[in-house]
Parts: C-alpha cells; structure tokens; sequence
C-alpha cells in the first residue's frame, strides 16, 4: 500500500486543522533548527576503537570543535 498524493492532502489538511495555518510555519522551522543541531552534534563522533580503548569500553570519541574552548 504506497501513498497516492490525495493521501498527502489529507494529511495537510488534518495537520493544519490540529495546529492552525499560522503554527505549520513555526514547527517546521523548529523541526529543521532541530535536526541542524543533530547533525551538528554528530560531528567529531567516530565509532572506531583506537588503541587506547580497552575491551569493555565504549569507543566513542568526541572530538571538540576548534573554536570551543574547553570548559573548567
């Protein structure tokens, strides 16, 4: 069962009676600055071991971005 389009303007509709015509703009907004900082967030994550990981441990390494400074 795939989606035919009269499907998507059902769910347009239904959406902008739930949040109103003046909300869709805002959520949208909101939902791509989410994912932004999502994908910004991943950045430096690697899931390779190094050397230094013992067995057991998790190899997540988080690489701080070069204009943050390290916070004490």
């Amino acid at each position: 069962m795939e989606f035919a389009p009269w499907h998507w303007i059902v769910v347009g509709l239904v959406a902008v009676l739930l949040f109103g015509a003046r909300k869709l703009p805002d959520l949208g907004k909101g939902l791509g600055e989410g994912l932004k900082g999502f994908k910004e967030g991943l950045k430096g994550v690697t899931d390779e071991p190094t050397s230094a990981t013992k067995p057991g441990e998790t190899a997540h390494i988080v690489t701080p971005k070069v204009d943050e400074a390290p916070k004490v």
